[in-house]
């Protein structure tokens, strides 16, 4: 980039404006995230521009979040039926922490949820993936 148009505040914006790609050797037959930015994420390759829960054996589009204060009990309940090991919650740009009531359920049942971004829970979710862990990433966009 040329120093003379080149404004410190711009920096800031394109650090937003940046989509990140993932890359992990192979998926497996498995629900690998190739990326994501603020707007969509990519299941092995493919674009999806909504809130989503992945699993390595299943993905499940239908769930119904438009943002971090429209969470329900509902949204959680639905992945008792997946038993999965963890559950990273990523909560959009912003680390935010859920309220306890609304994973009630999920808490009896042992499965513990693990509040992030959603940049960091694609990641964190592709590493357990790999480890050959049942760990769902619900993620917020």
């Amino acid at each position: 980039m040329n120093q003379a148009t080149f404004r410190p505040s711009d920096s800031v914006y394109l650090i937003r404006e940046i989509e990140m790609k993932l890359h992990l050797t192979q998926a497996d037959g498995k629900q690998l995230i190739t990326g994501y930015s603020q707007d969509w994420i990519s299941i092995n390759n493919l674009v999806y521009p909504q809130s989503l829960v992945v699993l390595p054996e299943e993905l499940i589009l239908d769930w119904a979040v438009s943002d971090f204060d429209s969470l329900s009990e509902g949204n959680f309940e639905c992945l008792l039926a997946y038993q999965p090991e963890v559950i990273l919650l990523g909560t959009g740009s912003k680390h935010r922490f859920i309220r306890p009531h609304l994973i009630q359920h999920l808490t009896v049942a042992n499965i513990p949820v693990e509040c992030m971004t959603t940049d960091a829970a694609c990641r964190t979710y592709n590493i357990l993936m790999a480890e050959g862990r049942k760990v769902a990433a619900a993620l917020i966009l």
